[in-house]
Order: structure tokens, then sequence, then C-alpha cells
């Protein structure tokens, strides 16, 4: 499975065709509340930019347009793990990641046999509003041991300067959203975040 460290989260497909040129080898195109016809539109556009740049795409949460328009990883949150069609995703061979927040929702995630769990929020997150208190670095090498060779994605309030914090407490991923589409020059925090992250990313290497 390619997973790198460095793992960005937009969207849009603009963000996508803006960033990915830049060395971007991971991304979540995460649109929310979109008609059929607009959010089709973007995964092929996301899609054919990540082909062309070897980026691995995850679709968050349209796991049904994922499998229409043949692409390779999803990414649920819990209550959509719950509606969805877990056989009809395994035919397709779409990958999974999956949203844990506490103990009950990561047995949840490990039932699902997922690719793999996503930990949030780490720190305070300005994303969304959520009813979990952040998990702190601690709770990212509980998790790591608890789920054992699933690779971890640690999200919520990362920063390029926090990201090799998480990398070390055992998580495969260090997740972000605002700390680069929120920045005065989202391009040069994308170069921020590479580097901050590239020592996670030549040891892949090495052993892939």
């Amino acid at each position: 499975m390619k997973l790198d460290p460095f793992y960005l989260i937009v969207d849009s497909a603009d963000w996508i065709e803006r960033l990915v040129p830049l060395g971007v080898k991971l991304l979540q195109l995460r649109i929310k509340d979109k008609p059929e016809t607009m959010l089709r539109q973007e995964i092929r556009r996301s899609k054919a930019v990540c082909l062309a740049y070897g980026c691995q795409l995850i679709v968050n949460d349209y796991w049904q347009l994922a499998i229409d328009e043949q692409c390779d990883f999803i990414h649920l949150g819990q209550e959509d793990l719950a509606e969805a069609d877990l056989p009809a995703i395994r035919r397709a061979e779409l990958k999974l990641g999956v949203s844990t927040h506490d103990v009950s929702e990561l047995e949840t995630a490990i039932a699902a046999e997922p690719d793999y769990v996503a930990l949030g929020p780490v720190w305070p997150t300005i994303l969304k509003k959520m009813k979990w208190q952040p998990q702190g670095v601690e709770r990212v090498a509980d998790w790591k041991r608890r789920i054992g060779a699933i690779p971890l994605v640690a999200i919520g309030g990362v920063t390029a300067e926090r990201a090799p914090v998480v990398l070390e407490q055992g998580a495969a991923c260090a997740a972000v959203v605002t700390d680069v589409t929120l920045h005065q020059n989202p391009e040069a925090r994308t170069r921020q975040w590479l580097a901050a992250t590239a020592p996670w990313r030549h040891r892949l290497k090495v052993t892939t």
C-alpha cells in the first residue's frame, strides 16, 4: 500500500492541481454537500492529476462514486462506515481508511479490516467542531500499540513543525488541512511539510 508521511487533505480539484505538482504523494479529496455531477467532475479531475504525478488519491465519504469512477482508496468516518456496503467496497478492491476518536470507535474500525486507522484530534483543531477533547501525543503511541501493523494516521492540529512529533510516536502519516490551505503561501507551506517529513519518506523507500 502506498502511504506517505505527508497526508494532505483538500476540498477541491483546484487545490490538487495547484499542490500535487510540488511533490505531494498522498492526498484526500474531502468535499461536503455538493451535487453528484460536481462531485464526479472533481473526482475525475483529481484522479487525472494524481495519476500524472504518482500521487495516491483517497476519496472521502463517497464510496459508491469512488467505485463508479474506478478509484482505489476511500476514507470513511464512523457514521459513513455504519451505512456503507463493505462487501461492495471489498469486491471493488477499494482500500479503506477509517476515522476514530475513542476506543469504541477503534473497535468498530478494526472490525471493518481497514487499510489504515486515523486518530484525532491530536491537538485542538479549527477544521470542525468535535465533541472529543484533543487526544494528545501520548494517545498516538497508545493507538499504535493497539492496532499493531495497521498504519496509523494522526490528524487534528498537526502543523509542519508538529508532524515529526506524531511520526516519532508511531504514526505512519501526519494529516493536514488548514495548516496548508489557510496559510498565506500554501505552496511554500507544502514545501515545508515535504521537508519536515522527508526523513520518514526516505525510510519508507529503504524498507519497501
